[in-house]
């Protein structure tokens, strides 16, 4: 069964709407933890609009499972990265316009940059990820550079309404999972996911890990953290 990590950013936006200290991110990991979740995801952005280096402090002090930090490809956040050591860095893309993260990676145009970033975190002992639409070219790229996973992009195939295009989006994800798995390298994926919408995704195997959380921390306003990781990892079981 793949492993659920929970994204706790959210749990981050609803302290910093106050800019108090509840609800704590922390603590909701570990709710998240004595759940079934087998990893916990944050996102350092640039403008520390929710998740701040502090909680990546105590996280990596408190987290049982694995902590995986999601950041943008910055000397800062390597920086950080190596001084916190997470067990895997995920590699996103940022513009501070943006909501939520947009798309993968263009790794074929900014590959010199990544390959230096990719050397001094793994250097570092690290992990890393970078985080990829179904792209068969960007993931032979990865694998070029020397990434140990890829996260696929779900975002399209979540956008999708009509039947037709929702097939077309899985047979992408499926070809990437395979591409990653031929190349060698873990296969994660996330954005978008939700109760509804996973479990085809989930049928095509070969996945390592989900990384889920607005859906996730939605839902557990409603009915508590604990649920709503227990309700997702039973649909990671189908």
């Amino acid at each position: 069964m793949a492993r659920l990590g929970v994204n706790v950013d959210h749990v981050a936006t609803i302290r910093q709407a106050r800019a108090g200290d509840e609800p704590d991110p922390v603590t909701a990991a570990a709710l998240a933890e004595l759940a079934g979740a087998g990893g916990i995801t944050v996102h350092l952005r640039e403008d520390r609009r929710h998740i701040q280096e502090r909680d990546v402090e105590l996280l990596r002090k408190t987290v049982k499972t694995r902590l995986n930090l999601e950041m943008a490809a910055t000397d800062e956040m390597v920086s950080i990265a190596l001084k916190i050591l997470p067990d895997m860095v995920t590699v996103v893309p940022e513009k501070r316009e943006e909501l939520t993260t947009e798309g993968g990676l263009d790794i074929r145009v900014n590959r010199h940059l990544l390959q230096r970033q990719v050397d001094l975190l793994r250097q570092g002992g690290i992990e890393v990820s970078l985080f990829v639409d179904p792209d068969i070219e960007q993931i032979k790229t990865s694998h070029r550079i020397g990434a140990d996973y890829i996260e696929v992009h779900t975002g399209a195939y979540c956008e999708a309404t009509s039947p037709r295009e929702i097939r077309e989006e899985l047979r992408k994800i499926d070809l990437a999972i395979r591409a990653g798995r031929k190349l060698g390298l873990g296969v994660n994926a996330g954005h978008g996911l939700n109760y509804w919408n996973i479990t085809e995704v989930v049928r095509l195997g070969g996945v390592d890990e989900f990384n889920i959380g607005h859906s996730i921390v939605s839902r557990s306003v409603l009915v508590g953290m604990e649920r709503a990781v227990r309700e997702m990892t039973e649909l990671l079981k189908e």
